[in-house]
């Protein structure tokens, strides 16, 4: 049976996705990456302003879903699943203006650690393993996704995780930057809700605009090319002339929630 994604609004603004493959200690199907960047996609265009991407009993995802695949087929139909559906689906939250936080209530493996890498925040359940098991597996991962670890743990956390096929726990994850919360595995789902509804009350177009700088420099790796730094500086630019800034300045000094309008 292939997975699901489940799809729930728990609080006013945000939208939780849950991977559902239990079967699989919610392993990565095309169903299910599939789901996860066709929900990302048309979040914004709902009027979310926050995603929570989870798992449901007591995993995340133990990573991609081949173990079934037939030997005979076996190169092509792994590769087809790494190319297409996982990789459309970090592009989905590369490319989303919502915040999305990551929600790990357990272990969080391989393809699931680099999947809850693709979110912007991340909080752990205290009693988690997170690791990397390519050195196992005989992969050589994509540079995109080592890519992505490094930009997020430093070269040489990479190489530990990736060159041992280091499994690490989550205070250390936490030590590494992996993940931003840890907390008692009873208190995560309150958690989970408070950093999302903190998420959806920011400002829209601070938190858009804020994500499409942080995306730029990620991407240039050192100095922005002269066209993109135009684009942000007309973003900021634009931010002082908002009616969203004029209403957070007045919201502030006259200490009450903003009324904001996302222009």
């Amino acid at each position: 049976m292939p997975g699901q994604l489940k799809v729930d609004e728990p609080a006013d603004g945000v939208r939780r996705l849950t991977i559902s493959n239990p079967a699989k200690r919610n392993a990565l199907d095309h169903p299910i990456l599939d789901a996860i960047a066709a929900a990302v996609g048309a979040a914004a265009g709902d009027g979310v302003r926050a995603l929570i991407l989870t798992g449901e009993d007591g995993m995340f995802s133990s990573g991609y879903d081949i173990g079934d695949i037939p030997a005979d087929v076996f190169p092509q139909e792994a590769e087809k699943l790494v190319a297409h559906p996982f990789t459309s689906a970090l592009d989905a939250l590369d490319a989303t203006d919502v915040p999305v936080l990551g929600v790990l209530p357990g272990h969080t493996i391989g393809g699931g650690l680099e999947l809850a890498l693709g979110c912007d925040l991340r909080i752990a359940a205290g009693s988690i393993k997170l690791g990397m098991p390519p050195a196992k597996l005989g992969l050589v991962y994509s540079h995109t996704g080592l890519r992505r670890f490094i930009d997020t743990v430093g070269v040489a956390r990479t190489r530990e995780l990736f060159l041992l096929a280091r499994y690490v726990d989550a205070s250390v994850a936490a030590e590494w930057g992996l993940v931003n919360r840890v907390v008692a595995d009873d208190e995560l789902e309150a958690a989970a809700l408070d950093w999302a509804t903190q998420l959806a009350a920011g400002a829209p177009l601070s938190v858009q605009g804020n994500k499409r700088v942080i995306r730029a420099l990620l991407a240039a790796e050192g100095e922005v090319g002269a066209d993109v730094a135009a684009e942000l500086i007309a973003l900021r630019k634009a931010c002082f002339a908002s009616e969203d800034f004029r209403e957070g300045v007045a919201a502030f000094g006259e200490k009450r929630a903003p009324r904001w309008q996302g222009r």
